[in-house]
């Protein structure tokens, strides 16, 4: 709720500055005002840190979420429970190590 108010504070600011253009006196600095660009400046940033933060909480949180439900042990549980094949079973490499037809397709 404060950042929120912070932001459009910040967002109403600038808008002002737009209108009121970029030019100024040199010699007719209201230092309270600049010092209050100044303190608004800090805030701006302070805030744009803060919403970078929680971006980067939630981001994380997403993946490692994601990361938890579909770990790689868990993908090939299911496809082994589908019916797949393992690859890697030594049988089912010496049956393909003694295909006759296999082996003259590459050429061996």
């Amino acid at each position: 709720m404060v950042f929120k108010k912070l932001a459009t504070k910040l967002e109403q600011d600038r808008q002002r500055q737009s209108v009121a253009g970029m030019a100024y006196n040199p010699i007719d600095i209201d230092f309270k005002a600049r010092k209050n660009l100044f303190i608004n400046k800090m805030s701006e940033s302070a805030l744009k840190l803060y919403e970078r933060e929680q971006d980067i909480k939630k981001f994380t949180k997403m993946a490692l979420e994601e990361q938890n439900k579909n770990s790689d042990d868990h993908l090939i549980d299911m496809l082994f429970k589908q019916g797949v094949i393992d690859p890697l079973d030594d049988e089912k490499l010496f049956g393909l190590s003694s295909n006759a037809k296999l082996l003259k397709d590459l050429g061996i």
